[in-house]
């Protein structure tokens, strides 16, 4: 599996997507928090980065989306795929690394904001006066999030050789699954079911644990959605045999 990380992260690198993934990311938040009129955190007067955390998932649909699409698409178009199928490397080693190299490029995406929260811990009046303990549980929340994103681009990457096909149908799914159940939740149909809808998104399980609160049910739940979709991508990646 270590190989394949390493490949992947090459490749991701002498690519430049990952250059551009963390750049795109880190402007926008940057315009969001400290330019942007609405959403500047020196016009609101509260010492907190609470808009990074509102923003990130949907900027992370179309990253990550755009990291993952060539996972397998790639290796499939260019003719690689079946030599990579005969490797002496099992299965979810070869899935496993794939998924932990984007996971990587997505943390090092993450990590320069913590320059952000070092930025409002000393403009806090008094300094220090932040709330860290929720701000932990954000970024806690916010990796899981990315974790379950990345485990469903890999699975839109298997099933089609096309990235703009893969890019498109990952965007959908990451979408669908993050917001998509908050509005259903609302439809006065399921009005009686509300609650277990909503349960079924990612945002209801994110939101819980960006309170600072870290509750196991959560965790579970992105963990058998990561489990989800990488066992999903197991059986794509098998039916090669059959």
């Amino acid at each position: 599996m270590f190989s394949i990380y390493l490949k992947e992260i090459r490749s991701l690198l002498s690519s430049l997507i990952a250059m551009i993934v963390i750049i795109v990311f880190l402007i926008a938040n940057g315009l969001f928090l400290w330019v942007f009129k609405d959403t500047n955190i020196l016009d609101s007067g509260y010492a907190n980065i609470e808009p990074l955390f509102e923003l990130a998932p949907v900027i992370f649909i179309f990253l990550i989306s755009a990291l993952t699409m060539r996972s397998f698409s790639e290796e499939k178009k260019s003719g690689t795929f079946e030599t990579l199928t005969t490797k002496p490397i099992s299965d979810m080693g070869i899935i496993g690394g794939k998924f932990l190299a984007v996971l990587t490029i997505v943390f090092f995406a993450i990590l320069p904001t913590l320059f952000y929260y070092i930025t409002i811990y000393k403009l806090a009046v008094p300094v220090g006066n932040i709330d860290t303990g929720a701000l932990m549980g954000s970024y806690l929340g916010l990796f899981f999030l990315c974790a379950g994103y990345v485990s469903i681009g890999i699975f839109a990457s298997i099933i089609t050789d096309n990235q703009i096909v893969s890019f498109i149908l990952s965007m959908f799914l990451c979408f669908f699954i993050y917001i998509s159940f908050d509005f259903l939740g609302n439809i006065a149909l399921f009005k009686n079911n509300n609650f277990f809808i909503e349960w079924l998104g990612i945002n209801y399980h994110y939101k819980n644990i960006s309170r600072g609160v870290i509750d196991t049910r959560d965790v579970i739940y992105f963990l058998s959605l990561i489990a989800l979709f990488i066992g999903l991508t197991k059986i794509k990646f098998n039916s090669r045999k059959w």
